[in-house]
C-alpha cells in the first residue's frame, strides 16, 4: 500500500504555479499517495499564520512532517513560513529569484500575481479571445471564421480535440477548432467539405480503439456507438484518411492534454500568443 503523505501549495495568489511545478516533482515518487491541499491568496501576515496553523496542525495529526510547496513572493512572508512551519518547505520563488538577481545585477520587483494577473491586457484579452473562439468552434458547431484558426483538429468522436482544443486557448492562446470525422465521411473517402479549404491548418488525433470504447461506454452504454467492432472500424478508417490527405497525426491513447497540446504546438510550428 502507497506510503501517504500530505503536501501542501501555497501561494500569494491562485497556487497554480506552485501546483503545476510541484505536481511535476511528486510524480517522480510513484510509491507515494499525496493528500493534495492548496492555500491560496497568503497575502497577509493574517493568513501567512492561518496557513501555518493548518500546516502545523496536520504535522500533529498525521505524525509525519507534511511537505510545503511554496511560491509566495514576499521575502519576509516567505521567511515566516519557513522559519515556523514544522513541514519541509520547497520555496520556488526565492530559491530561483537570487540566482537571478546576482546574474543579472539587479534586484527583482517582487510584485506578487505576475504570473497569472491581467496587468499585461494583450495578454489578457488574447487569452478571452482564444477561448471564446475554440468553445465557438468546437465538434463543428460552426464553421464561420475557420480560416482565423491556427489549428484545426480533425478525429474520430471522443478522442481528446475538445479538451485539447480547449488547453491550446488557455495556456497558448491558440485559436483552436475541432470537427469530428464521422462514418459518412469514411463512406465518401473524403475529407468534410467545411475543412478542405484548411488542409495545412488540419491536425489529426486518433486513439487505441480499445481505449475509444472504455470512453464510449461510459458516454453511450450498450450502444453501437460503444462497440469495440465499430471503434476499430472508425479507428482504421480515420487513420487511412488522415494518412492518405497526408495530415500530420498523434496518438493520444497514453498521453497527458499536456503532452498532446506541447506537441501539436511544436509539430505545428504554431506561433503561441501568450507565454
Amino acid at each position: 500500500m502507497p506510503t501517504r503523505r500530505t503536501v501542501f501549495f501555497v501561494s500569494d495568489r491562485t497556487g497554480i504555479t506552485a501546483e503545476m511545478l510541484g505536481a511535476s516533482l511528486l510524480t517522480q515518487f510513484e510509491d507515494f499517495s499525496f493528500q493534495r491541499v492548496t492555500i491560496p491568496f497568503v497575502d497577509s501576515p493574517e493568513r501567512v499564520g492561518e496557513a501555518l496553523r493548518q500546516v502545523n496542525e496536520t504535522a500533529e495529526r498525521e505524525g509525519k512532517r507534511p511537505i510545503v510547496i511554496s511560491s509566495i513572493v514576499d521575502e519576509a512572508m516567505s521567511a515566516q513560513i519557513r522559519r515556523e512551519a514544522n513541514a519541509l518547505t520547497l520555496d520556488f520563488f526565492q530559491f530561483f529569484i537570487q540566482p537571478l538577481e546576482g546574474e543579472l545585477g539587479a534586484k527583482s520587483s517582487h510584485a506578487a500575481g505576475r504570473s497569472h494577473g491581467i496587468a499585461d491586457s494583450h495578454v489578457y484579452f488574447a487569452r478571452m479571445e482564444a477561448i471564446n473562439f475554440t468553445q465557438a468552434h468546437d465538434d463543428g458547431a460552426t464553421t464561420r471564421d475557420l480560416a482565423k484558426a491556427q489549428v484545426i483538429l480533425v478525429g474520430v468522436s471522443r478522442c481528446g480535440k475538445t479538451p485539447t482544443s480547449l488547453y491550446l486557448a488557455l495556456q497558448f492562446g491558440i485559436r483552436a477548432a475541432n470537427f469530428p470525422l464521422t462514418p459518412d465521411d469514411f463512406t465518401d473517402r473524403k475529407l468534410p467539405a467545411s475543412v478542405q479549404p484548411f488542409r495545412d491548418k488540419l491536425f489529426g488525433l486518433t486513439i487505441q480503439p480499445e481505449r475509444l470504447r472504455e470512453i464510449r461506454e461510459e458516454r453511450r452504454p450498450n450502444s453501437k456507438y460503444a462497440t469495440l467492432d465499430n471503434c476499430r472500424y472508425e479507428v482504421r478508417e480515420a487513420e487511412a484518411m488522415m494518412t492518405r490527405e497526408r495530415i500530420p497525426m498523434l496518438d493520444t491513447t497514453t498521453k497527458s492534454i499536456e503532452e498532446i497540446a506541447t506537441t501539436i504546438l511544436h509539430r505545428g510550428k504554431l506561433e503561441r500568443r501568450i507565454f
